[in-house]
């Protein structure tokens, strides 16, 4: 359970080996950054027009478009992996059968857990919710808005976890590099002094250290299936389910009484927000080693 055996992972690194050159990662992230801007902004306009032409309110059909506007992200990483590194995109992966494996029992043991967590005492210590969407509206969109969270969730472990760490640990033997690097990148890349004021660096730790979490799982199983349906799981619930009352949780089926810069509020709930994903992590961890 606690050891970190990472023998998996260098067979998940193996295809990128050949083609791992420090400037073909380069130019690869100028690619996919590119891709993302261009195709993304296509991918949200086509979207909302969608929605919006299906009688989506507007508030939610934002939402929507920009979660499967980030599927543009994993095409620049497909295209980058084929016409730079020379591989099979499905490398990102690691092993095809294993990592759908992996995801269908992570992801039920995911679900098990944060229904157990909102199930079973103690009760009554958190803030009220605040209802945000009637349940019927909120049933009816559900189908489109899991696909469009998957796609979100998806599209930063293919980057993060899947490109980076696969590339950089087949160049470099250290997880100093190859496992943190990337997770501080995924941190940043959470980094809002617009929307969270002073806890914009409390965000940017949790997202970092979730990172890293990813990271190991993805190493112990050498795919990216525990740590893709870790990430599902738990942006369903932030985004869909309970989330904070910002642009991101106009989805979601109940708000919280607070928002992200809310100073005393956030950094009450922190020491809950790292135990819940150092218990996911353990969990997934227990899956895997099955």
């Amino acid at each position: 359970m606690w050891t970190f055996d990472y023998s998996a992972h260098r067979a998940f690194v193996a295809p990128a080996v050949e083609k791992s050159q420090i400037w073909r990662l380069i130019v690869g992230m100028f690619l996919i950054v590119g891709v993302f801007i261009g195709l993304g902004s296509l991918i949200y306009t086509l979207i909302l027009q969608a929605l919006t032409s299906l009688s989506v309110g507007i508030d939610v059909a934002n939402v929507l478009s920009l979660l499967f506007s980030f599927g543009a992200a994993s095409v620049g990483v497909f295209a980058t992996v084929y016409f730079v590194h020379n591989c099979q995109p499905g490398a990102i992966f690691g092993p095809i059968r294993a990592t759908l494996a992996h995801f269908y029992l992570v992801a039920l043991a995911m679900t098990a857990l944060l229904v157990a967590l909102a199930v079973l005492p103690p009760w009554g210590f958190d803030e009220p919710l605040i209802a945000n969407r009637a349940f019927w509206p909120w049933l009816l969109v559900l189908p489109i808005a899991l696909i469009s969270v998957l796609i979100q969730a998806s599209a930063e472990e293919i980057l993060f976890r899947g490109y980076l760490q696969q590339h950089l640990g087949a160049r470099f033997s250290s997880p100093w590099i190859w496992m943190v690097l990337p997770s501080v990148l995924f941190g940043f890349a959470h980094y809002d002094p617009q929307g969270a004021g002073e806890n914009a660096w409390i965000v940017v730790a949790w997202a970092t250290f979730f990172g890293i979490a990813m990271a190991d799982l993805t190493a112990r199983a050498g795919n990216l299936g525990p740590a893709l349906a870790v990430h599902f799981v738990n942006n369903i619930t932030a985004l869909l389910i309970v989330a904070m009352p910002d642009e991101f949780g106009a989805a979601a089926l109940f708000v919280l009484p607070f928002d992200l810069s809310d100073v005393e509020m956030i950094r009450a709930w922190l020491p809950v927000d790292f135990a819940t994903t150092f218990v996911m992590w353990l969990v997934a961890r227990l899956i895997i080693q099955r």
